[in-house]
């Protein structure tokens, strides 16, 4: 037997568009609509944390980026911007904003004289460390009302679903 369930905000389209398009299957817009409405929920979330640090989700992204790499915090523009999904132009606007914050510094690039480095200052290593430290406390806050078997099985079936759509499935 079904465990009955209260219907959800997705639900109730549904059903909306049963009764006006009944030869229409639209169980695809379920899943996709629960995906993007989870998506924008969560968004809010975690950019409420990043707001206590007075940065935005983009600014997070990047100094998240450098500091994941590793010591000494450093990465090219280009790693930078194909590991974040932008272009390079809004990788420029970017890291204009974050120098003149102070949070990041170019440095040569010892390696190819036309180029530079992007790289954390000292102030931008301290603010990412504070912040990726509240914000992992916040995914886990997010995920907490799931047990750890639901956690697996949202982790698998978002794992194939990207690799589908990446297409490499």
């Amino acid at each position: 037997m079904t465990e009955k369930r209260p219907p959800d905000a997705v639900d109730k389209i549904l059903q909306q568009w049963n009764v006006e398009r009944p030869d229409l299957d639209v169980t695809p817009m379920g899943s996709i609509g629960r995906l993007k409405r989870c998506a924008a929920l969560m968004q809010r979330r975690l950019d409420a944390t990043f707001s206590q640090f007075d940065m935005t989700g983009w600014e997070f992204d990047v100094l998240a980026t450098l500091r994941r790499s590793g010591k000494p915090y450093c990465l090219a523009p280009t790693a930078l911007f194909s590991t974040l999904m932008i272009t390079s132009g809004a990788m420029t606007h970017r890291l204009q904003r974050l120098e003149a914050s102070g949070l990041i510094e170019r440095t040569a690039n010892k390696e190819d004289a036309r180029s530079k480095l992007v790289q954390l200052t000292p102030k931008g290593l301290e603010l990412i460390d504070r912040a990726v430290d509240a914000h992992v406390q916040n995914e886990h806050n997010i995920l907490q009302p799931l047990n750890p078997e639901e956690r697996q099985q949202l982790d698998e079936c978002m794992r194939r679903l990207l690799r589908l759509l990446e297409g490499e499935g």
